[in-house]
């Protein structure tokens, strides 16, 4: 499934002409180990969590890989009493990835999106695509352009 994902994520990146550099390296589980097979400092990868809310709404959280999701800012931004993190099933059905290997654009899903304002501090941001052993590397400003997400303060 998450080769389906990737093909559909370049088709995206060439179709709207923004600059971004795709590529391939070992599997890779954790923000930390990406990081290290890219050769980037942990703050410009993108953490691409699914969320589900209290009402059964799935939505699509963005972070800093150096940072973490607060689950009381993100319910709040979304309009939601309670959220918490998507099962795997659940994750998988949503998006077509795996946990860890999900993508940041909740566009092509559906899924509202909600960016943590610390991705921003970034020129270059870095993340996977479907896959673990895929990778895209792009400018964070084309990434709010591609998606756009609503920009908060979601991180703890």
């Amino acid at each position: 499934m998450g080769k389906k994902q990737t093909e559909m994520i370049k088709k995206l990146l060439d179709d709207s002409g923004v600059e971004h550099k795709i590529f391939e390296h070992e599997p890779v589980y954790t923000s930390e180990q990406a990081s290290r097979v890219r050769g980037v400092e942990l703050k410009s990868g993108v953490k691409a969590l699914v969320f589900k809310t209290n009402d059964g709404k799935f939505v699509l959280g963005l972070v800093a890989a150096d940072k973490r999701i607060s689950e009381r800012k993100l319910a709040n931004e979304a309009g939601a009493e309670a959220i918490v993190l998507a099962k795997p099933g659940e994750v998988l059905q949503k998006t077509g990835c795996e946990i860890g290997s999900v993508h940041p654009f909740g566009i092509l899903h559906g899924l509202p999106v909600y960016m943590d304002k610390s991705i921003l501090e970034n020129d270059l941001v870095n993340f996977n695509v479907g896959l673990h052993t895929v990778s895209v590397q792009m400018r964070s400003k084309d990434l709010v352009e591609i998606n756009n997400p609503k920009i908060c303060d979601i991180a703890r």
